[in-house]
């Protein structure tokens, strides 16, 4: 089995320093503009928990029918720390053995999670921006509310911007040094 080279070793330890700033930083970000809101309005979601003016957004949020927004009914902030620290450990078993195909596995295996990460999180916009209270004090026929997952869209009077945050770019930056050394190794051989 073909050896780990010393910039597959480096990349190792580079993923798991940048999957660590999840605990330090926010992932994502959602930023709300309005007219009455000047200063605007934001919502940071975090690894294990959403802060941000969560309140104010609920409150708005309950004149057009969508949901509350509470931390208590993500089992994610439950299942995707426990999946980053599982995938840590692992990149340290890849650190010891230093095998190439262990490599690539470790890879394959945060392509996935980052693909269900994503996934889940546009269901989650999905079924929040569709699933209205059809006995909202506002309705909008044929409105929906979903935020964009990344990007900008306009929502009534709201100007709403979807991006990663600190942490969520580290998140993206740990997949593309991934891939980036996966295809460096393979082209190694």
């Amino acid at each position: 089995m073909k050896k780990l080279t010393k910039p597959g070793r480096i990349s190792i330890v580079m993923a798991m320093l940048f999957l660590g700033t999840l605990w330090l930083f926010p992932m994502w970000r959602i930023d709300l503009r309005a007219p009455q809101y000047p200063g605007g309005l934001s919502m940071q979601i975090w690894l294990n928990d959403i802060k941000g003016d969560v309140p104010i957004i609920n409150g708005l949020n309950h004149y057009i029918g969508m949901n509350e927004i509470n931390k208590e009914d993500f089992s994610e902030f439950i299942y995707l720390p426990i999946a980053m620290l599982l995938f840590i450990l692992l990149g340290i078993v890849v650190l010891i053995l230093k095998r190439k195909l262990y490599y690539y596995i470790w890879t394959a295996v945060f392509i996935c999670i980052a693909a269900f990460s994503f996934y889940d999180f546009y269901m989650w916009e999905y079924n929040y921006g569709h699933h209205l209270d059809p006995h909202a004090p506002i309705q909008v026929p044929g409105m929906s509310y979903q935020p964009p997952l990344f990007g900008y869209k306009k929502l009534l009077n709201f100007e709403v911007l979807s991006q990663p945050d600190v942490g969520g770019w580290f998140y993206i930056g740990t997949g593309v040094l991934l891939v980036s050394i996966t295809i460096y190794e393979w082209k190694k051989k």
